[in-house]
């Protein structure tokens, strides 16, 4: 869902810093080749992740769902040298397209992809490597089972950013909310994070809306 006008998005696009020629092939050849392409983060998305990346500055960062690389490949352009994104996808068809993506775009030595199912996966990973910065953008269900897996084991000063938190403004409709389970998930999410007083945070109406979290 757009929440301001087509054109008004259009000129925020064009104040904000450009993609590079990677960023821009990604996007087009997500749009001819995948059947959601509308799950690519996009420009202004794009480019607020890396100035956050930059702004933090975090060693170690994980995302849950890569999609086709857009949204990992902005994330290391703000890494510091020696840091490394750890990214995982469910759909492992989408492997060789991730892979071709991070290597055009120069980032091989910045991000390792896993494939498989994220909930399998997290506690390997969290039991061996603490993460400065968490960005969730994966299957909705799944976002309140995530929260609990990470909440305990982020440090203090860790960030945790989560994508498609207004759900196409779902989460305001009450028979979304009685009846389609992704929306009662994304809902239980934004309220437990809500409910946590272990995390500063605030929900942004960017795209389908962000939220940022920070571990007190």
């Amino acid at each position: 869902m757009n929440f301001i006008d087509q054109k008004l998005s259009e000129y925020c696009e064009l104040q904000s810093s450009s993609e590079p020629e990677y960023l821009k092939e990604i996007n087009r050849q997500t749009y001819l080749t995948q059947l959601n392409p509308r799950m690519l983060s996009g420009h202004t998305q794009g480019r607020f992740l890396k100035l956050i990346i930059q702004l933090c500055q975090p060693k170690h960062v994980l995302e849950i769902g890569t999609y086709t690389g857009y949204s990992a490949i902005c994330m290391a352009e703000g890494l510091p040298s020696h840091s490394l994104i750890d990214t995982i996808e469910l759909n492992e068809e989408l492997e060789s397209v991730i892979l071709k993506n991070i290597d055009n775009a120069g980032f091989k030595s910045k991000i390792r992809l896993h494939i498989g199912n994220a909930m399998e996966l997290l506690p390997k990973l969290l039991e061996t490597q603490s993460y400065d910065l968490v960005f969730i953008d994966a299957d909705k269900q799944n976002y309140p089972l995530y929260f609990e897996c990470l909440k305990l084991k982020l440090k203090s000063g860790a960030i945790l950013i989560a994508d498609n938190v207004l759900w196409n403004a779902k989460v305001i409709d009450e028979h979304e909310l009685s009846t389609d389970t992704e929306t009662m998930a994304i809902d239980c999410f934004n309220t437990r994070l809500r409910a946590d007083d272990s995390f500063e945070k605030i929900m942004l109406p960017i795209r389908d809306g962000i939220t940022i979290a920070r571990k007190k």
